[in-house]
């Protein structure tokens, strides 16, 4: 006797969906076949920042990369002792990675974003007072506003003014990230990628792109190549910046290993030059 299971297949990106082959979340019984199902377990990333990596090593390739306070909901951990990693999926944009259990805690609602491109905790309040560990723009954080700093509910303090001068837009976001160096993964001024730096311009104006640039290209309104205007993405193979006007490119790039602005044709020459046939992989609005 032999058997086999007919029905359409399912295309599932593993970037966002546990889909096997060793785990697969509830959500997908009846369009994943499993001889188990995994509910996640929703826990927040308690360190300022750490990457999220392809495997459960430190020395993996870094994916993306978790902020202090966001969710990430976990369905498997490995390892013992000091050296336990989880995978999960942060919430943020639901991608999927590995991060270290150390770098993990419960749950906590945030009620502040941080706002300026880099925010010092201090032990007091006081801009005098030592700085226990600083936060990277875009971390949330739980506490209340007390005279010039929000005190946090799990200890320290920081400025009001680097969690209420919020960036009007996705260029004053974009500006804060200007000189950041190249960082395959990173999403913060610290260090951050192509795709990171879209994500975070376009998150200061409510916009939520998913994390790679072959994700974001399928997002938007597609605008030809003579129409690109200030505020649009322009795409490459495997990368992506933002117009600061129609000739102007700000991007985090591998050339230059940092956030910079150049002319949009250089970009363009400098893929031809390196032998890709078509440099200019779309234009997209938001």
């Amino acid at each position: 006797m032999s058997w086999a299971l007919k029905g359409p297949s399912v295309q599932l990106d593993r970037r966002r969906w546990f889909a096997g082959p060793d785990v697969v979340e509830l959500a997908l019984a009846g369009t994943v076949g499993a001889m188990r199902y995994v509910e996640p377990l929703p826990l927040m990333c308690a360190a300022p920042r750490v990457a999220m990596r392809s495997a459960a090593a430190a020395d993996a390739v870094a994916v993306s990369e978790l902020l202090c306070g966001e969710a990430f909901e976990i369905v498997d951990v490995v390892g013992s002792g000091a050296d336990r990693w989880a995978l999960g999926r942060s919430l943020h944009d639901h991608y999927i990675g590995w991060v270290p259990m150390a770098a993990l805690g419960d749950p906590v609602g945030a009620s502040h974003r941080i706002t300026a491109r880099r925010a010092p905790v201090f032990a007091s309040a006081s801009i005098k007072a030592a700085v226990l560990r600083e936060l990277p723009f875009g971390a949330h954080v739980a506490g209340a506003i007390e005279g010039n700093f929000l005190v946090l509910a799990d200890g320290g303090c920081v400025h009001r003014r680097h969690v209420e001068l919020a960036p009007a837009d996705r260029f004053a976001a974009a500006a804060l990230f200007m000189g950041a160096p190249y960082l395959w993964g990173g999403r913060t001024p610290d260090g951050v990628d192509c795709s990171g730096l879209v994500q975070a311009a376009l998150a200061a104006e409510g916009i939520a792109l998913p994390r790679d640039s072959d994700q974001q290209i399928g997002e938007g309104t597609p605008v030809a190549w003579e129409d690109r205007a200030r505020g649009d993405l322009v795409f490459f193979p495997g990368h992506v910046g933002l117009l600061i006007d129609a000739e102007t490119l700000l991007h985090a790039n591998a050339h230059w290993m940092a956030v910079c602005a150049e002319p949009l044709a250089d970009v363009v020459a400098r893929l031809e030059a390196s032998g890709v046939a078509e440099p200019v992989s779309g234009v997209r609005r938001f």
